[in-house]
């Protein structure tokens, strides 16, 4: 399995926070929250990448991928270069953010409407890390579920690592249900090694992928949101994230920053039951004190369980 990116989630700090419960979980590598590539941007200044020595270390946390996002090549070739060259051996490109005002600008998923575009990105991808060192997380389309599969011709052509299927159209958001017939038919005609992503249970399904695509071989899959909520469905989810309020604390300057980022985390909770109640309260915290009033006094310590 692979960690998705969920950006203010999956960061760099929650990588490392709960690398050990990661590596339990099944998950052999990350992708970094997206990262613009625009032109005279250092991605090393980012803070994805900027603690860059902690990637290197075996016990710290999962390999990770750094995932870009832009419509540059010149601009994407330059990041490129600059993670290669201190150490990152792989890479992925966004072609999938369905957000309106990232897709309007031609960038993520409103790539999938300027092949050109996503031609030249491809070919600058794999040139510069090399082949099966650049991947490509997409979406089956904007409107429609067959735009990609429009493009896979051009897209077997190219020595990708894999390409990342989120099973929904751009419109569609993170809702309705995933198209898994749209993602068959792009396995069927696929020439490069296909992961797929968008609501996958956690611990995902021992399953043969042919119920995802009529083939004998098993999936690599994506998971992120089912991941994160499973965190927060845990007996000690409470001392979790005591943990992470400690660590986000020596990492940022001030509480507001800290307190978005644990309100992110949280958010993903609100749905289960021992957090709904709190969550009311919790989103309008001003404090990091009145945050952990109601989230580490409601939520009793518990004994850790593994998954």
């Amino acid at each position: 399995m692979i960690l998705a990116p969920l950006r203010g989630v999956t960061i760099r700090c929650f990588r490392e926070t709960f690398a050990t419960l990661l590596r339990e979980g099944g998950f052999t590598e990350a992708i970094t929250p997206f990262i613009s590539a625009l032109p005279g941007v250092d991605p090393l200044k980012n803070e994805e990448l900027r603690m860059r020595s902690s990637f290197f270390t075996q016990n710290s946390q999962l390999p990770v991928a750094p995932q870009f996002i832009g419509k540059d090549p010149t601009a994407l070739r330059a990041c490129l270069e600059r993670v290669r060259d201190v150490g990152f051996a792989t890479a992925d490109l966004n072609c999938g953010c369905p957000f309106p005002m990232v897709r309007r600008k031609g960038r993520g998923s409103g790539l999938l409407r300027t092949p050109d575009v996503l031609r030249r990105l491809l070919e600058v991808g794999c040139e510069t890390m090399g082949p099966g060192r650049f991947s490509v997380k997409a979406r089956l389309g904007i409107d429609r579920t067959d735009e990609l599969l429009e493009l896979m011709p051009m897209i077997n052509a190219f020595p990708l690592r894999f390409l990342t299927v989120h099973a929904r159209t751009a419109r569609q958001m993170y809702t309705g249900a995933c198209d898994l017939e749209a993602f068959a038919r792009i396995a069927s005609v696929s020439k490069v090694p296909l992961v797929l992503n968008g609501d996958i249970s956690f611990p995902p399904p021992d399953s043969p992928i042919h119920t995802f695509t009529r083939s004998p071989l098993r999936p690599t899959l994506m998971v992120g949101r089912s991941f994160v909520r499973a965190l927060g469905e845990r007996e000690d989810s409470g001392e979790l994230l005591s943990r992470y309020i400690e660590v986000s604390c020596a990492e940022l300057s001030g509480e507001r920053p800290v307190l978005g980022r644990l309100k992110e985390l949280i958010a993903y909770w609100k749905d289960i039951p021992r957090w709904r109640r709190l969550w009311p309260v919790i989103k309008l915290a001003r404090t990091l004190d009145e945050l952990r009033a109601v989230a580490l006094t409601e939520i009793a310590p518990a004994s850790p369980v593994g998954f």
